[in-house]
């Protein structure tokens, strides 16, 4: 089982309202796990994490234990957020550090899972996503 998934956030303010928006799609292109949250005040950074995070809990929850026979392929368009996750940067702000734990765990459970910077406009669906979600502001 493959899927690819992208993943993107967003802040009006850096602080300020932001969003998480991701889809996952599987082997047929068919999208089978949508997020779109509001986080409330938070920074770009938060947001992209989060977004990534609720998009692989989406996933595992939808594959159950199958999920550890599943490959992913994370797309996002924070250069930042996929150094980070292959171990390019060293991750040091301290808001950052326990999100970016909680994806690494939860990457334990699939088979693998690669993370790859795409650029702003091959990534406009979760980006759409991520600024409904600070449109609605709940």
């Amino acid at each position: 089982m493959n899927f690819i998934l992208y993943a993107d956030g967003g802040s009006r303010g850096n602080p300020g309202p932001s969003g998480a928006g991701a889809l996952v799609r599987d082997e047929e292109g068919i999208q089978v796990v949508t997020v779109s949250e509001y986080l409330g005040s938070a920074t770009n950074n938060i947001a992209e994490y989060t977004a990534l995070l609720r998009a692989l809990q989406g996933l595992q929850k939808l594959l159950g234990t199958a999920v550890s026979g599943a490959t992913v392929e994370a797309r996002l368009d924070s250069q930042l957020v996929v150094r980070q996750m292959n171990g390019e940067y060293k991750i040091k702000h301290p808001n950052i550090v326990p999100l970016a734990a909680e994806v690494k765990e939860m990457v334990r459970a699939f088979k693998s899972v690669s993370f790859t910077h795409v650029y702003r406009e091959d990534n406009a669906e979760a980006d759409s996503l991520a600024n409904e979600a600070m449109d609605r502001g709940h």
